[in-house]
């Protein structure tokens, strides 16, 4: 019998899929006049500073069973498909002198949004201003998923607001005006990379960092995909212009795109513009309420603003230069963006309930034919479903913040009785947490803010244990000492201590939960108590990161980064990312194995632990 030879990785052929990210994207012969055209060249200097393995692996773009190291072959397909700047017009007028054999064959595009910060108001000049679409992916391992793929840093585009405002083109690098330098940041690229992996392991909607193509100076490639990076802004140019016929040639793309994604599902009978038009509102209406819950009980902030260029079309986060996650319910801080202050956490709901209201004038504009007001639809039926899916999802994570399942979690909101116990529990929980420091709005780095004073996570990761050990509530002065944080003083906790009758209605509602539930499923409470103390425990973590946590973690790790191998380096972000896992029902899998391990990577993973502890409850 002869010996079958043992499998391996044939480097010659791991790589072509990378070849398929070169330009090419099917907006560019679908939708009119959504990009400008560029034509790009390898960036000479780059390094690979840090690459997603495993997104890689479930997009298709490298096999399953690759180890997670860096090679030369990938290194030199990675920087031949990602190093690149484009040939602006300030190159082209000035003739820049630019290696033939460095160019790319194809164009690469510059994707045309609305951006209300533009002196042009109908997004004529807007849109992609330092970044461009590398272009498309279909999976080659027999599923049908598409990837959009685009990199920000890769030059300045005549999209930018520097050139709206300046009415000139900009030279790649210059720092002569705001917005016009086209570069990104190293640390912004990691910043991206840490906290979209994060976002992705709790289950929320987000792009993800593919890889950081870094260089000596500290300006980076930062690679970013989706399953569909268009965002409500590429809409809303189209329709503040009353471009029809470009708006429902994106229209019927984005919603084949979503249905061939496997997001949207049409029958044959939903052919028609009009159903499937309704149907596309419908989903984008339960996708932003949903989304804008999430937001609002994981304490992110995410700056939704009316004109959707922040944001992807299913709610998820795009460009997390001003994404934040709290410690605590920090609902008055506002991000300054000069010109601009930005929305709270707690008006993202009506901000994004507004963006649903100009999806359906865009709905009504296809269907009709005719521009209507916006105001027409401020009692449309589908605000109501919004509103009333955002309630359900925010009392839905509550339920699911306390540590019951989603079976639980489904039996408790079917129940008349208890639906009205977990709705009550919610308004009496949010009293807690939206409590205030007496401490006046102060400035920040980067905008103005009120202290929240109670972490309330804490209350839930605590009671359960509690309430196990003493068989009874906790007092006014243990409750409030459990959910005191460093931003509350002596006259704040001395006031809220008096608040007897709501400190002992949260807990005594709380108590009814767990009753209705055990009785709803059968369960001992002694056996829920311990499910919700387990659960509870990983869900409300003590040490969660935050925005200032990861900005400053982020800083601390590049400065070790000459130290680290880029084995060890990879290894260090994957540790702290599985480090914040909340997600009690998570199998973790052997993924550790695969990063490279060693006393340095250790220690700096405890160093970081620590640095997310100092500010669990910051900003």
């Amino acid at each position: 019998m002869s010996r079958i030879p043992k499998q391996t990785i044939n480097i010659s052929n791991s790589y072509t899929a990378f070849h398929k990210i070169d330009g090419d994207h099917p907006l560019k012969n679908t939708v009119e006049n959504i990009y400008v055209g560029y034509q790009a060249y390898i960036r000479p200097g780059g390094e690979v500073g840090y690459f997603n393995f495993e997104l890689a692996k479930e997009m298709g773009l490298i096999p399953r069973s690759h180890p997670h190291t860096m090679n030369a072959e990938l290194k030199k397909h990675l920087l031949e498909t990602f190093s690149l700047q484009i040939i602006n017009e300030y190159d082209i007028q000035h003739k820049t002198k630019i290696a033939p054999s460095s160019i790319k064959a194809n164009e690469y595009m510059a994707t045309r949004y609305l951006q209300i910060q533009h002196p042009n108001k109908q997004g004529k000049t807007s849109g992609d201003g330092r970044s461009m679409w590398n272009g498309h992916f279909k999976e080659r391992n027999g599923q049908k998923s598409h990837w959009d793929v685009s990199s920000c840093g890769t030059g300045a585009t005549r999209l930018s607001p520097a050139t709206s405002n300046e009415n000139k083109f900009f030279k790649t690098g210059s720092k002569m005006a705001s917005y016009g330098c086209g570069r990104a940041e190293f640390s912004e690229g990691m910043i991206s990379a840490l906290f979209s992996s994060m976002m992705h392991q709790k289950g929320i909607r987000t792009e993800r960092t593919l890889a950081v193509i870094r260089f000596k100076n500290g300006n980076s490639v930062n690679v970013r995909v989706a399953k569909n990076l268009l965002r409500p802004a590429h809409f809303f140019g189209y329709m503040k212009r009353g471009e029809i016929e470009p708006l429902k040639q994106l229209m019927d793309y984005h919603i084949a795109r979503e249905v061939e994604n496997k997001n949207l599902k049409l029958e044959k009978s939903d052919s028609s513009d009009r159903k499937k038009y309704r149907l596309f509102l419908d989903k984008v209406a339960t996708d932003f309420a949903t989304v804008s819950a999430v937001f609002e009980s994981e304490y992110i902030f995410c700056w939704m603003d009316w004109d959707g260029d922040n944001i992807l079309m299913d709610g998820g986060i795009i460009d997390y230069g001003t994404i934040r996650q709290f410690g605590l319910f920090h609902h008055e801080y506002r991000y300054d963006d000069v010109k601009k202050m930005s929305t709270t956490i707690t008006e993202q709901k009506n901000k994004a309930k507004y963006t649903i209201q100009r999806f359906i004038q865009v709905v009504d504009f296809l269907i009709t034919g005719k521009k209507k007001n916006i105001k027409t639809f401020s009692r449309h039926a589908v605000l109501e479903k919004f509103d009333a899916v955002f309630h359900e999802v925010l009392v839905q994570q509550l339920l699911a913040k306390l540590g019951f399942t989603e079976e639980q979690q489904s039996l408790l909101l079917k129940n008349k009785l208890s639906r009205e116990i977990a709705f009550d529990f919610q308004r009496q929980y949010r009293y807690f947490e939206k409590a205030v420091s007496g401490r006046r709005a102060y400035k920040t780095p980067d905008g103005v803010t009120r202290d929240a004073i109670f972490c309330m996570r804490d209350f839930l990761r605590e009671f359960p244990p509690f309430y196990k050990k003493y068989d009874e509530i906790m007092s006014p002065l243990e409750f409030i000492a459990t959910i005191a944080s460093n931003y509350s003083s002596g006259r704040d906790l001395i006031k809220y201590e008096k608040k007897v009758v709501r400190i002992n209605k949260l807990q005594l509602s709380y108590l009814s939960l767990l009753k209705h539930c055990a009785r709803l499923t059968g369960l001992e409470e002694d056996k829920l108590i311990e499910q919700l103390t387990h659960r509870s425990s990983i869900i409300n973590r003590y040490d969660i990161l935050t925005g200032n946590g990861v900005i400053l973690m982020v800083a601390r790790l590049l400065k070790s980064r000459s130290k680290l191998s880029f084995a060890e380096f990879q290894g260090v972000i994957h540790q702290i990312t599985m480090g914040q896992i909340t997600d009690p029902d998570f199998a973790k899998s052997n993924l550790t194995s695969l990063y490279r391990q060693s006393q340095k990577t250790n220690e700096l993973s405890k160093k970081a632990g620590k640095l997310v502890g100092k500010y669990r409850e910051s900003i």
